[in-house]
């Protein structure tokens, strides 16, 4: 294979409300952490947790405006992106980094009426949807079994 890939696909919840940034010339750049937690049983049986969490930055107009508008700390939500990693200077001279991902879409989880903002909107893929006007959608069963990824019994044999 010559060719590269970088994309990530997250479903986690908002660790605190969006942070937005307003620019001269109309642009936007929205900032929330969201937390991924994974759990499993050790070989005593005990479940244990462990959570990760990634700081996620949207730039896309539009699908910005809708993080910053609808979304609030504890929503459940899938984000779809690339892995990004920047560096700049401290004021003691030390080199800092930061590796983030950079969202180009997503999907807000949390059911209609969960949400701390009470907010009733589900946005689509930014590409889909307007940002100006979202509009109310409704989960569509993609016919794909019973598959629970909640569950912790799976038919895995490993």
């Amino acid at each position: 294979m010559s060719g590269s890939l970088n994309k990530v696909m997250l479903i986690g919840n908002l660790g605190k409300d969006p942070e937005a940034k307003h620019f001269e010339g109309g642009g936007m750049l929205v900032k929330f952490p969201i937390a991924t937690t994974e759990s499993y049983k050790n070989r005593e049986g005990q479940k244990v947790e462990s959570t990760e969490w990634h700081n996620i930055v949207v730039g896309r107009r539009g699908l910005a405006e809708v993080c910053e508008k609808y979304l609030n700390k504890g929503d459940k939500v899938y984000i779809e992106g690339r892995i990004k990693t920047r560096s700049w200077q401290d004021q003691e001279g030390q080199t800092r980094y930061a590796t983030e991902i950079q969202a180009d879409n997503m999907t807000m989880l949390t059911p209609k009426g969960e949400s701390n903002s009470g907010s009733s909107y589900q946005a689509a893929p930014a590409a889909q949807q307007p940002a100006s006007n979202p509009q109310p959608t409704t989960p569509v069963d993609s016919g794909g079994g019973d598959f629970n990824p909640g569950s912790d019994d799976d038919d895995l044999p490993f």
